[in-house]
């Protein structure tokens, strides 16, 4: 037999033999990945338990998943509220629990669900955002792509990453490079950049056809097909909100995150323990928002979530405002102190004590007008910056038109990478649904309410009409019968 026929013989026999060794060796670690996922889900499940989750607690988390539009919240509405003196201290990139000040009443942070297990669980009520999977998809890489590109005014890479160190070791403040996710993709995007622009000028490329879909410019920019299948994408980017809300994130705290994420990873089928939880996550959140309804998700925080803060920080000025009352009386260097009621709110917005119909929708009006205001400003600001940035890789120009351009394919495949976030993003929109029906039954009952006591005034208005106008008539009669009788007398 030639020694090309014996050796593909042995290679057979080695296959044959083998092959169920790998059944037997696969089937087991699905077994252990199963029974992992399976018991991080029910440990999950189990302490998901809220009685009233409807109403806000002593902290508020903002769940920030990026590229939701959270971060106009936060400017906008919750700067608005609170002022910094209420917010938990910031570590790095993180808003952390601290125990040294634990009466802290907010804390946004793109954390993953997991940091709700450093926090005091029983006082503390979640709140966060979705999006459509596929638009979020699009804004995570314009975003990476455009916080990138700002460094291409510098010569090189090397140049771009010295500056940068040298920046952020003086300055105290949070930068982009900070903040998960994007601490991991625009570094990655800055170093893709920039060796294309190297080999641009090498010629590299003059063999590429021109493109006018500003995703799929080679030679500029790593196109959007590509973006979506590299590692780093699918290990952060896809079905991201999922993970989030899960806690699974490769920034989560929980321990068992990183063995769990990866059999969901390798087992797909597994991913449906996951989405179970994130669903029951949601169920038992304060207030569950969509990028998509902007100005209706925006009026309802301000419905559910604005005015219930308010009134907390009003009630913790006036326990305050009594503590410090009664500490004056027992030391006189406090004598001439006068608390401000409304010092703990960041704006002037109030609502009295015995909250109305009126002013409730007067507070709730004043939130949107001043949201309205701070949005118009911070899109100016945004816009400006993008617009700065892309010159630096142009002709490619991230527009809703330019997005029509993305071939159906690459977005079938955006869709299919992030199945999971399509399904907890279609039951989001339910849940989004009872929010918009609670909502309406309050007002419509708060209408009634307001109708009835309108009604009870107006009746209340004709008894006392009535009664006047009877002591009038009496008062007539009584003066007429006197001048009757001394007509009488004379």
């Amino acid at each position: 037999m030639a020694p090309a026929k014996k050796f593909v013989m042995l290679v057979m026999v080695f296959t044959l033999v083998n092959a169920p060794i790998n059944a037997y060796s696969t089937e087991k670690d699905f077994v252990h990945c199963e029974s992992t996922v399976k018991k991080w889900a029910a440990s999950s499940l189990d302490a998901e338990v809220k009685e009233d989750r409807h109403t806000l607690r002593d902290l508020l988390f903002f769940l920030h998943i990026p590229r939701t539009g959270g971060r106009t919240y936060f400017h906008c509405f919750l700067k608005k509220m609170y002022t910094s003196y209420l917010e938990c201290p910031r570590s790095y990139d993180k808003l952390r629990f601290d125990p040294s000040q634990p009466n802290c009443r907010l804390m946004v942070t793109h954390d993953d669900y997991s940091m709700v297990s450093k926090l005091p669980q029983e006082r503390t009520s979640v709140v966060t955002i979705l999006r459509n999977p596929v638009d979020r998809v699009f804004s995570t890489y314009e975003f990476s792509v455009e916080v990138a590109a700002r460094f291409l005014v510098h010569p090189n890479l090397t140049s771009a990453t010295q500056m940068t160190k040298r920046i952020r070791s003086k300055n105290k403040e949070v930068s982009t490079l900070d903040i998960w996710p994007w601490k991991y993709l625009v570094p990655w995007m800055r170093e893709d950049l920039f060796s294309r622009r190297d080999a641009r000028k090498r010629g590299d490329f003059n063999s590429i056809r021109e493109s006018n879909d500003s995703y799929d410019m080679e030679d500029v920019v790593m196109p959007l097909r590509e973006f979506i299948n590299d590692p780093v994408a699918r290990d952060i980017i896809h079905n991201g909100a999922t993970l989030q809300v899960a806690g699974l994130t490769n920034n989560s705290y929980f321990s068992e995150s990183h063995e769990v994420r990866h059999c969901v990873r390798k087992y797909q089928a597994l991913g449906e323990y996951v989405l179970e939880v994130a669903k029951k996550r949601l169920d038992n959140m304060l207030y569950v928002g969509l990028t998509e309804d902007h100005r209706e998700s925006a009026t309802m925080f301000a419905n559910v979530v604005g005015l219930q803060v308010i009134s907390q920080l009003q009630a913790l000025s006036s326990s305050m405002e009594q503590a410090d009352k009664n500490t004056s009386d027992m030391n006189s260097s406090f004598q001439n102190y006068q608390p401000d009621s409304n010092y703990l709110l960041a704006t002037d917005i109030s609502v009295t004590e015995n909250v109305g119909t009126s002013n409730e929708n007067m507070a709730v009006g004043k939130l949107m007008e001043a949201y309205e205001k701070c949005i118009s400003t911070l899109r100016k600001a945004q816009s400006h910056r993008r617009t700065f940035s892309l010159k630096n890789i142009y002709p490619a120009n991230f527009t809703k038109e330019a997005r029509l351009q993305v071939p159906e394919v690459v977005l079938q495949q955006i869709m299919s990478l992030n199945n999971l976030d399509v399904e907890l993003y279609n039951y989001a929109q339910g849940i989004f649904a009872q929010q918009r029906k609670r909502l309406m039954s309050k007002l419509v009952e708060a209408e009634r309410q307001l109708i009835t006591l309108s009604s009870s005034y107006a009746i209340h208005f004709w008894k006392v009409l009535s009664l006047v106008l009877l002591l009038l008539v009496l008062l007539v009669l009584l003066v007429n019968a006197r001048r009757r009788t001394l007509k009488v007398k004379v």
